[in-house]
């Protein structure tokens, strides 16, 4: 994309912003169910841990109900899943880019392609993103999701906010991310985190508002 392309793509979503920003008072949107009622179990994956961010992390991330837990599967190889979900009350801050956070945490990004996953009845638009730090790699799986569309860039992801800003009075969004460590290979890392998202999906579903 070039410099002009994405000058006239920021001006317009400015001046949408504005123009909602003036006009609409958005609703907020509360889950469907919070994210502490999550299943420990889902098909033959097993949480083996829950973490809970300080007080430090949540005041920068703001989410209104956020959900990081490891999963095993039946071998015994761990996946980890952080959902983070942002109502749009006035409590509640926006998305956090991947590309910010995880290099501030020492991770590089060694390579990253967008495309879609086929799920039973469609498909999600997604990141695939391969991080190192060290002699440690891991594979990041990560969208965005506002109602029920996904979304694998910010600038949809902002667009798509106004959108339902103006037509919906509602700013809600989510960040989905699967983690899976690489260790015999990127292929086999890729397919356990697709599968997991699989199993997965019918419970994002289940919890997030549409």
């Amino acid at each position: 994309m070039n410099s002009m392309m994405r000058f006239i793509i920021v001006y317009v979503l400015f001046t949408a912003a504005l123009l909602v920003i003036t006009f609409h008072r958005d609703t907020n949107v509360p889950t469907n169910r919070p994210f502490s009622e999550f299943p420990r179990q889902v098909q033959a994956w097993q949480m083996s841990n829950r973490t809970e961010f300080s007080a430090d992390v949540l005041g920068v991330l703001k989410p209104t109900d956020y959900l990081y837990s490891q999963y095993k599967d039946s071998s015994g190889k761990t996946v980890s899943l952080y959902i983070g979900y942002h109502s749009g009350g006035k409590n509640s801050g926006g998305i956090h880019s991947p590309k910010h956070c995880l290099p501030g945490s020492g991770w590089y990004e060694a390579s990253t392609s967008r495309g879609t996953l086929a799920i039973p009845g469609g498909t999600i638009n997604l990141v695939r993103a391969l991080y190192q730090k060290g002699d440690s790699k891991e594979l990041f799986i990560y969208w965005f999701q506002v109602r029920d569309r996904s979304l694998s860039d910010e600038y949809s992801l902002k667009l798509a906010e106004i959108m339902n800003s103006a037509l919906y009075r509602r700013r809600d969004a989510s960040f989905i991310r699967v983690s899976v460590p690489v260790e015999s290979g990127i292929d086999q890392a890729t397919a356990r985190g697709e599968q997991f998202i699989r199993d997965f999906e019918p419970k994002f579903r289940e919890f997030l508002p549409k």
